[in-house]
């Protein structure tokens, strides 16, 4: 991970300055500062989900966890300097290398789900290779934290397929969370792009996609959290955001 220097931000917020100007929120150890939850049904509400409530002012940032832990540390500090919440799906061998982030990211008071085992190509696998992709994940989750977290996103595809669908609500899914906002961050496009894009295309109800593991993102991040608290938008967990 490259250090992200001051020089680094200040380029960030330049070229982010018209963009904001024209669409005129602790890290911590010890006790949980939020209670662990599990996953629950809103009737209401479809099995995939791609965006919160339009007629409020929040929007949930979604991080697929994995890539280098001290990258997630950085990015959840960050986050937490804003006083923004916001929710980590793991991949499960993530987990299995550094289990202390499961703690970290719900101390901080973030949403942490299930982000299947391995992150392969869950829409062209078996049956049973789908459901060992899920349960593999649940079950780490459930050991670590006591429950096998909020949410479930499949792993290289934004939509889940039906069969996968069904198989995380068997596994105690009731929703597959989808995103309407991509930052294509993991494309290392630099910080000022992935700022502008999540920027041109965030609104009320938003769910973004992020990812831990690459320095553009933290550079990015302050600009994103500023340009949203001049919007009135607050940053929530995806567990608020569709409360």
């Amino acid at each position: 991970m490259g250090r992200v220097t001051a020089t680094d931000r200040r380029a960030v917020l330049l070229a982010t300055a018209g963009l904001a100007l024209a669409a005129g929120c602790a890290s911590s150890s010890g006790a949980v500062a939020h209670p662990v939850r599990s996953p629950s049904a809103a009737p209401a509400l479809p099995a995939q989900l791609t965006h919160g409530p339009r007629d409020r002012p929040r929007v949930a940032l979604t991080f697929h966890g994995g890539g280098d832990p001290a990258t997630a540390r950085a990015l959840l500090t960050e986050a937490e300097k804003y006083g923004a919440r916001v929710t980590v799906l793991a991949v499960g061998t993530w987990l299995d290398a550094h289990p202390d982030l499961a703690r970290r990211i719900l101390d901080g008071g973030h949403d942490l789900g299930n982000h299947t085992l391995r992150h392969l190509d869950i829409n062209t696998m078996s049956e049973t290779e789908a459901r060992e992709e899920i349960t593999g994940c649940a079950e780490r989750l459930k050991r670590l934290t006591g429950s096998i977290g909020t949410w479930f996103r499949p792993s290289r595809t934004p939509v889940a397929t039906p069969l996968v669908t069904r198989l995380a609500q068997e596994a105690g899914y009731p929703h597959v969370l989808s995103y309407d906002v991509d930052s294509l961050d993991f494309t290392s496009p630099g910080a000022p792009a992935v700022a502008r894009k999540v920027l041109a295309e965030i609104r009320e109800g938003s769910v973004v996609s992020l990812h831990f593991g690459y320095a553009d993102t933290i550079a990015a991040l302050p600009v994103v959290l500023e340009e949203l608290d001049r919007r009135g938008l607050a940053a929530v967990t995806t567990t608020e955001l569709f409360s």
